[in-house]
């Protein structure tokens, strides 16, 4: 498939936007005051040790401490970790492990999300074009995205020999090969190896000179980072906006990858690269709550503190033959939006896909069968079930980062999050309860009533009878001022 990755940066921020065949699969945006913490090394302190959750607080210089379960911190060299082949068994007590007030090197796992502080380990790593370094085990693990025996052992005998000759085989420690790894040679890998206990050794330098809390290392930027991981996105082209970042990029090439060189281009047009492929509005379009399908049905997206849910619906979409070749064909099309838009809206944790519902056992299985295929192109790990008794898929998709509405939008200044106000309608009744509580409370001449101006309408139109109705009931006139600063939910009543 035809993919391009377009670069665009601007002095507050970074974003990054892969495109196949014309269509935009997923974007990520790193500003820069909020570069993404992911893969940093910190000297932290522990703060608070919790027996109960068998996990502590670590102070590591953030707005809010991170946070390490046990099984995070303990350091077992026949672990196989971080590769998702064993998990640890045996793991110690939190309070045999850590004690508050002590000093630990950890690294975030997953950036702070929400009211939650970062995601930390103490199982250290480092990475580089084919390869993760992790000096806490030692175990050669590789990417389960590389499905052929065949290359699998042919890598695993490629790196056992890198590290044999490798003038640094004294360090020890254990590897993940990444998926980019396919096809390299033990040269390319020695390579590899050789670069990261370099690295290594600056980042042990760095821990023993820091003192709490002190970010001892810090992964490469976005823009970097995308010419690390290219050879996963199998791209035809990488265009950048900026002449300095592409000068940045193209020397981080010709020293780690030099096979992409050829391939980044310093993009000169006159439109902005994000409306290239219409970008930019497929970024607008993702933060809304419907998707609309080409059929004519659509996706309703509603995400809470708990979970996110799909709701999908024929819309305007009547079909040509008969109701369930209608339904089949709606699901079989949100099948495919739902797994693109997982990834560009990246959304994580508990989803739950709610399928017009179909009769026929065979119909399920196509949409099933539509919807796996739909997300193998997606990099991050997951896990779905069937179509249950109630016709809902269940899933959950790792959350790794903020979704994009996270990272672009704020909570709603009118609603409080809720997603919905109080109608005007509403609004004008509160206010009349609470004016006959006050007119009993306090003396007054005359109450002013000062609200948004859709209230005060409705008080001069539709509730006109009822405030003369009050006004005899109070005995004193109330007076209305239209505020346009106010939101329609905001009001004050003051006795004059």
């Amino acid at each position: 498939m035809k993919a391009e990755i377009l670069v665009n940066v601007a002095p507050t921020e970074t974003r990054v936007a892969r495109v196949e065949n014309g269509v935009l699969l997923d974007v990520a945006i790193e500003r820069t005051n909020k570069r993404s913490l992911v893969g940093n090394i910190y000297c932290g302190k522990v703060v608070r040790v919790m027996p109960g959750m068998q996990a502590a607080f670590v102070e590591i210089g953030l707005e809010k401490a991170g946070f390490i379960h046990a099984s995070d911190l303990y350091n077992n060299k026949n672990s196989k970790v971080n590769d998702g082949s064993e998990e640890n068994s045996g793991v110690p007590d939190i309070r045999q492990l850590v004690h508050e007030g002590q000093t630990v090197t950890v690294q975030v796992q997953k950036d702070p999300i929400s009211t939650k502080g970062a995601r930390l380990t103490g199982q250290l790593s480092v990475s580089s074009r084919y390869l993760v370094y992790m000096p806490s085990v030692d175990h050669i693990g590789i990417s389960q995205r590389l499905e052929q025996e065949e290359e699998r052992e042919r890598l695993r005998s490629a790196l056992e020999q890198a590290v044999s000759a490798s003038t640094m085989k004294e360090e020890g420690g254990g590897y993940i090969i990444r998926t980019v790894a396919e096809g390299v040679s033990e040269r390319e890998l020695l390579v590899d190896l050789e670069y990261l206990h370099r690295l290594w050794q600056a980042v042990k330098e760095q821990i023993a000179r820091a003192k709490p809390p002190f970010n001892v290392y810090q992964d490469l930027p976005l823009a970097l980072r995308t010419i690390r991981d290219l050879a996963m996105e199998s791209a035809e082209k990488v265009r950048v906006d900026s002449r300095r970042v592409f000068k940045q990029m193209c020397d981080f090439a010709l020293k780690f990858c030099p096979e992409v060189s050829e391939i980044l281009e310093y993009y000169e047009g006159p439109r902005p690269l994000f409306y290239l492929y219409s970008v930019e509005d497929e970024i607008n379009k993702a933060l809304d709550r419907k998707v609309y399908l080409k059929s004519g049905g659509h996706l309703v997206f509603d995400q809470t503190e708990a979970m996110t849910t799909i709701d999908v619906n024929t819309g305007g979409f009547i079909g040509k033959h008969n109701l369930e070749e209608t339904i089949l064909k709606t699901n079989l099309e949100a099948a495919s939006a739902i797994a693109r838009q997982l990834r560009l809206r990246n959304l994580g944790g508990i989803i739950i896909l709610d399928f017009i519902d179909m009769v026929d056992p065979e119909h399920q299985r196509q949409v099933m069968r539509r919807l796996e295929k739909a997300l193998e192109q997606d990099r991050v790990k997951m896990k779905i079930t069937d179509v249950s008794e109630l016709g809902l898929v269940e899933m959950t998709r790792k959350r790794t980062s903020e979704n994009i509405q996270q990272v672009l939008c704020e909570e709603c200044a009118s609603c409080g999050g809720r997603g919905y106000v109080k109608s005007a309608e509403t609004i004008s009744y509160d206010i009349m309860r609470e004016i006959l509580g006050a007119a009993k409370t306090y003396e007054s001449t005359k109450v002013l009533v000062i609200a948004s101006p859709v209230v005060i309408e409705r008080f001069l139109d539709k509730d006109a009878k009822h405030v003369q109705s009050l006004e005899r009931h109070i005995e004193r006139p109330v007076e209305f001022r239209i505020e346009s600063a106010y939101s329609q939910e905001q009001y004050d009543i003051i006795p004059v």
